[in-house]
């Protein structure tokens, strides 16, 4: 881009805090040379839950990078000018509301913060906001009053956009970018359409499509269902209403829907730009682009690799009696999107072929549904009294949440299977984030750091039935792993397009549960609707077995081919490295941006 742009403006629920997906993308993205070349002034704004104690904290933690400048929580006003003070304080009065504004740190590089709480926001300024949303863009909020989330968010966006005012950024010449991640942000790119038209280039940042995930999510058929109903849909030129019906009722659809308001789209993936083309409407000409989500993780070498494995290996001999020849892990969020179900089914098909080489391999699954954790206290007496992480209970606190259902219907039976046999592969959950002796009990090695389980793996998995993107498998390519992926991953588009065809990325194995068997037809997409979980299950059995063969013959036999991977994986990583995405996707696609008109 040949001229830096004057602002940027982010709104995004993970301002403050990292917690997920669009935490990630704002910290690959904001620590790259290429971003900070481009941009002169980047202000990130968001909302502030001050009753939540918790995350309070993780605010003020000296590792987040925050430095507050202004906060009437925290009673600190003495960073800011005195007319700045005046004016951040007049927001607060006229919309009920608290602020924080500072800088927070990303990398080498600081941006402006800005957050807001609105929980006791003033409803009079709210409603007035509802009733400009609906007299401008047809918003019905009446029918969304029973979401506090809908409305927390509404109740946000006239605030932050004058808070933003208050600052100085509003008052930067030249063209300024108002960049909404995810949906959350939408009411905010509104008020700035309402109140300020003209002032701002608008930009939706789509990191996933919620309408797409949650109908995946609910129906039995899940993505097997799903996408094979949007393929057919494309061919009859039919919108996801006209084939799952109205979809209003979830009170983001509206809300994605507005999206088309703005300048441009941003997709972290090709597979989003299908999801949004099938709401219909206007998505049917909205100017989206791909900028896809990339990846920052570090450059190892073999030897590096092979020190970490040894303590995988020696964690698993202490929990389970042997040292395992390969070491497989799925680290994520324990949520159903992730799919946990199909790793199980994997390793069943992985077992028999590596019983036959008289090889061993054990899974650990890195995944909680607390992400706050267990007491370290509590773990190591629950490691003592039955043997945790091998071994959970349901009455005292281990097990939460979905976590009880991945352990007694998938992971507890294949592991009884497996000792029936006498096999020597095994899966354990490890339902504690943090995965050192401190937090993980003593039988974990006392050097055993987080970078361990991501630098060791010989495979990460990742087949998930939802996964707009997927930057935990991208990294787990640069440590020389090999990732298996469901084939509507995101990052396949992005890997496939870096590599010149995924026939030439060894690292990368795609598990497909979509394509149908051969004889299998569908007439129209409704055909697709009537796929059950019973269809579905026939499916992943016979696709997950095809996956297996193919991890079989890519496992690694020596150190030479151990290297090998490595130096592939190394070499894709780069290739969608996060300065690549800033540099070759995300900028041009503000450039463009620029001469965009949504109105």
């Amino acid at each position: 881009m040949s001229d830096c742009i004057p602002l940027v403006v982010h709104m995004s629920h993970e301002a403050g805090i990292q917690v997920g997906g669009a935490g990630a993308v704002l910290a690959g993205l904001l620590s790259t040379q290429a971003y900070w070349e481009g941009v002169a002034r980047t202000l990130v704004v968001g909302p502030l839950d001050a009753a939540d104690g918790v995350a309070m904290e993780r605010l003020t933690d000296p590792a987040n990078g925050i430095q507050i400048a202004y906060s009437s929580l925290h009673g600190i006003y003495q960073g800011v000018q005195e007319e700045q003070r005046a004016a951040l304080q007049q927001v607060e009065q006229q919309y009920g509301v608290t602020l924080l504004y500072g800088t927070r740190r990303f990398g080498g590089f600081a941006c402006e913060l800005l957050l807001a709480d609105a929980a006791h926001a003033q409803r009079e300024e709210a409603n007035q906001f509802k009733f400009a949303c609906w007299e401008r863009f047809g918003l019905d909020s009446a029918r969304q009053e029973g979401s506090a989330e809908y409305s927390l968010y509404m109740a946000l966006a006239r605030p932050l956009l004058a808070a933003i005012g208050a600052i100085g950024a509003g008052l930067a010449s030249g063209a300024k970018y108002l960049i909404g991640h995810e949906w959350l942000s939408i009411p905010l790119l509104l008020a700035a359409a309402i109140d300020q038209p003209g002032q701002w280039r608008t930009i939706f940042y789509a990191h996933e499509t919620a309408t797409a995930r949650r109908l995946v999510e609910e129906r039995p058929g899940h993505d097997t269902s799903f996408y094979n109903a949007l393929d057919k849909a494309r061919e009859w030129n039919l919108s996801l209403e006209s084939v799952f019906g109205n979809q209003d009722h979830d009170y983001r659809n509206p809300l994605i829907r507005l999206a088309t308001r703005c300048d441009a789209i941003l997709a972290v993936s090709d597979v989003v730009v299908d999801e949004l083309r099938f709401l219909g409407g206007r998505f049917a000409n909205a100017n989206i682009e791909v900028v896809y989500n990339g990846s920052s993780a570090e450059q190892i070498t073999l030897e590096d690799k092979l020190v970490s494995k040894a303590r995988l290996q020696q964690y698993a001999e202490r929990l389970l009696g042997y040292r395992p020849d390969y070491v497989l892990t799925h680290v994520s969020r324990l949520v159903l999107s992730k799919a946990f179900w199909r790793d199980l089914r994997l390793l069943e098909h992985l077992e028999k072929g590596l019983r036959k080489r008289g090889q061993s391999a054990v899974l650990f699954v890195l995944a909680t549904s607390l992400p706050a954790g267990r007491r370290p206290q509590w773990v190591y007496a629950w490691e003592e009294q039955y043997g945790w992480p091998v071994a959970h209970r349901d009455d005292n606190g281990d097990l939460a949440g979905l976590e009880r259902t991945f352990y007694y219907d998938s992971l507890e039976p294949f592991n009884t299977s497996a000792s029936e046999r006498g096999s020597s592969v095994r899966a354990v959950l490890v339902n504690q984030y943090g995965w050192s002796r401190e937090r993980c009990g003593v039988r974990m090695p006392a050097d055993m750091t987080f970078a361990d389980i991501r630098r060791g793996s010989d495979v990460e998995l990742g087949q998930s039935i939802y996964e707009p993107f997927g930057i935990a498998q991208v990294e787990a390519m640069t440590y020389g792993a090999l990732t298996c992926v469901s084939s509507m991953c995101g990052c396949i588009g992005f890997a496939a397009r870096s590599a010149g065809g995924l026939a030439r990325l060894p690292n990368m194995v795609v598990a497909d549960y979509v394509t149908l068997p051969q004889g299998y037809w569908l007439g129209s997409p409704y055909d697709a609707l009537r796929i059950d979980r019973g269809i579905r299950d026939w499916i992943e059995g016979r696709n997950s077995e095809r996956a297996a063969h193919m991890l079989l013959a890519r496992l690694p036999q020596n150190d030479e081919q151990r290297q090998a991977l490595l130096e592939s994986g190394c070499s894709a990583a780069q290739m969608m490295s996060w300065e690549v995405v800033a540099r070759d996707y995300f900028l041009p696609a503000l450039a463009r941006a620029g001469t965009q008109s949504s109105e």
